[in-house]
């Protein structure tokens, strides 16, 4: 996994650089979601290692079934194809992701709560971390039965865990201490 995200970093920051300087980022976010999509597929990473598929054929499969991305989406795609690296395009992604959220002023947020939580409730906690983080926060929520109660949230490499499953290991060491 590593080594994947280190093989897909000079293609996402290319691939930023472009986008950023036309204005474009969106659009190759978009893009790069979809070509993320067909690149894992089985059927499409099974051509990936078929030599008797020509790179322009193996271009033609990926870029029809994302829809035709726009043209310097699709020049990116041909030298990643041609360098033989189709099957980091989810990793290229997923950094090219980072760097936009970063220039936007954006954090993800992974919310896991022990009960599914309503819109209100989103948008409360949602709130709450803007504040904390001085960032806009883009939640991805969970449900995780195991929590017993409350939530713990992971933004970045920072877990707040508000959760009863939490409290009470944290009570159980204080209690191995007396």
């Amino acid at each position: 996994m590593a080594e994947l995200a280190t093989i897909a970093r000079p293609y996402a920051e290319a691939a930023f650089e472009v986008a950023d300087g036309t204005g474009k980022l969106a659009a190759w976010a978009n893009a790069l979601a979809r070509l993320a999509t067909v690149a894992s597929d089985p059927a499409v990473l099974q051509l990936v290692g078929d030599p008797g598929v020509t790179p322009d054929a193996l271009y033609g499969v990926i870029a029809g079934a994302a829809g035709e991305p726009p043209a310097d989406v699709q020049n990116f795609l041909r030298v990643l194809i041609g360098n033989g690296r189709v099957a980091v395009l989810p990793e290229v992604r997923n950094h090219f992701e980072a760097l936009k959220h970063e220039r936007e002023g954006v954090v993800d947020a992974e919310i896991a709560s022990a009960f599914p939580l309503d819109a209100a409730q989103t948008a409360e906690l949602v709130k709450g971390l803007e504040a904390r983080f001085k960032r806009k926060v883009q939640p991805q929520v969970a449900v995780d039965k195991e929590l017993i109660g409350g939530v713990t949230v992971a933004v970045g490499d920072e877990v707040i865990d508000g959760s009863v499953r939490g409290k009470l290991a944290a009570m159980a060491a204080a209690l191995a201490k007396v």
